[in-house]
């Protein structure tokens, strides 16, 4: 997970400020050498770094801070404000073409950074408010980018336009838009050819589309994993061509970061979206302020309630009715399965704590946390009963279960074990609902220890 070992150091910088009572100008500018190490590691430009923990500096050391009732957390809350202001203080959205004009998006980038994954992300984004998106297929040189672009745009909903692979991509980027205008589509994205590396050839098609057709708006998608790399690949691109923002992919890959620290700072140009995810829906809104509260590992609930929003897709009736279930302990394997659906719809369970503040961030504790493969295995359970037995659970016998262990592939032993849990979790929801106290809430295999935060 993107920022991993660079919020466990900064963590561990600021429980040592938080530990003391009074703060020397030593005590910060000792903390601040481990933050500039720390950001180095993430593999933040350097110039940006010196800036960075000079910015702080200058804030941190003064009367203020030295002499205020916690003057630890002002240090932390400073670092937190120049993180913001680094990675460019405001969120940037793509800007539309007013009315019924249509909005010509350009996507570029090298290959392998994922940029027909993210054209087709994007659409979806689009999609979803409202806008009739069109995609054009102008990789004409990539084997597979046109099917790949075809198969992504069919399970979005969203329609695709391309001429084969024997046509300029300069032309099948003018007849899109010309369709696009025909048929009254709002926004037109061109996913363009890239190359192993920054090339004239590749610059040089890329001029000739913006020359040929209105493009509104050039967005680099640049792979987060290549750190420093993807700062200089920015950097190349808006000088040749001329970009107006950067998506950042593979940000929930093993990257440390130092990209999304770092391209505003070094190119002036904002970042529009992180892919944080293999998934279709897998992208977000690059929000500076979230972004710095995950750093520094204070969660990011904001981006947790929006997931939730625009997965759940319940109506009210039906989210009251699982409401009065759990507190009557009615909670059935029914509702048990749409609940793994919605959450399975925000990213999992570890997407979901990794949010939280105070959960931390750190995969591995969350991979110790979460068993996905018994997850799996609970699910098929369920699965393998019949509607009357999901609804009805007394109902299960020794015959029973032996055929749902059979369905599901699993050991009679796991079947019993899990019904059981689900028993005590029941009780245990009509005790939270009827206003006593308890130790625990939940019971559903799936978090290690048997404990399933619902």
């Amino acid at each position: 997970m993107a920022f991993e070992s660079l919020t466990e150091k900064l963590q561990n910088v600021f429980k040592n400020l938080r530990g003391k009572g009074r703060l020397t100008e030593e005590d910060v500018k000792t903390a601040l050498k481990e933050v500039k190490m720390a950001l180095l590691e993430a593999d933040v430009n350097f110039k940006v770094v010196k800036q960075f923990v000079k910015a702080v500096e200058e804030r941190a050391i003064g009367q203020d801070v030295m002499n205020g009732l916690n003057p630890g957390q002002m240090v932390i809350k400073i670092v937190n404000e120049e993180m913001i202001t680094l990675m460019g203080s405001e969120t940037t959205e793509v800007a539309f073409q007013p009315g019924k004009s249509v909005t010509v998006i350009m996507m570029a980038g090298l290959q392998g950074a994922g940029k027909t994954t993210a054209t087709a992300k994007l659409a979806g984004k689009f999609r979803q408010k409202g806008k009739k998106c069109l995609l054009a297929a102008c990789d004409v040189y990539r084997p597979a980018a046109v099917e790949q672009l075809h198969v992504n745009g069919e399970k979005l909903g969203v329609d695709v336009f391309d001429l084969g692979t024997d046509v300029k991509p300069v032309e099948i980027a003018r007849q899109a838009v010309a369709r696009a205008e025909k048929d009254s589509y709002n926004v037109v994205i061109l996913d363009t050819a890239g190359r192993l590396h920054v090339d004239e050839e590749m610059m040089a098609e890329l001029q000739e589309i913006k020359e040929k057709v209105t493009v509104h708006q050039t967005l680099l998608v640049v792979d987060a994993m290549t750190g420093q790399d993807a700062v200089n690949v920015a950097g190349e691109f808006d000088r040749k061509v001329g970009i107006d923002g950067v998506i950042l992919s593979k940000m929930d890959g093993d990257t440390r970061g130092g990209a999304a620290l770092s391209i505003k700072a070094v190119t002036g140009k904002p970042i529009f979206y992180v892919s944080m995810g293999e998934k279709l829906t897998d992208l977000e809104q690059f929000y500076p302020d979230r972004m710095a509260n995950r750093i520094l590992g204070m969660g990011d609930v904001l981006s947790l309630i929006e997931k939730a929003q625009e997965a759940i897709d319940i109506d009210e009736e039906k989210g009251r009715q699982m409401a009065d279930h759990m507190k009557k302990g009615k909670f059935d394997f029914e509702d048990y399965l749409e609940s793994m659906k919605q959450m399975r719809k925000m990213g999992g369970l570890g997407s979901i704590l990794g949010m939280l503040p105070g959960m931390g961030i750190k995969a591995s504790d969350l991979e110790s946390m979460v068993d996905e493969k018994q997850m799996k295995q609970m699910e098929a359970i369920v699965l393998s009963m019949t509607v009357q037995e999901r609804r009805n659970p007394k109902i299960l016998n020794p015959q029973r279960k032996n055929r749902i262990a059979k369905g599901a592939g699993v050991d009679i032993a796991m079947v019993n074990r899990f019904v059981k849990q689900f028993e005590q979790s029941q009780k245990m929801m009509k005790q939270f609902g009827g206003g006593k106290r308890h130790g625990g809430f939940g019971g559903f295999p799936g978090m290690r220890g048997g404990r399933f935060p619902f």
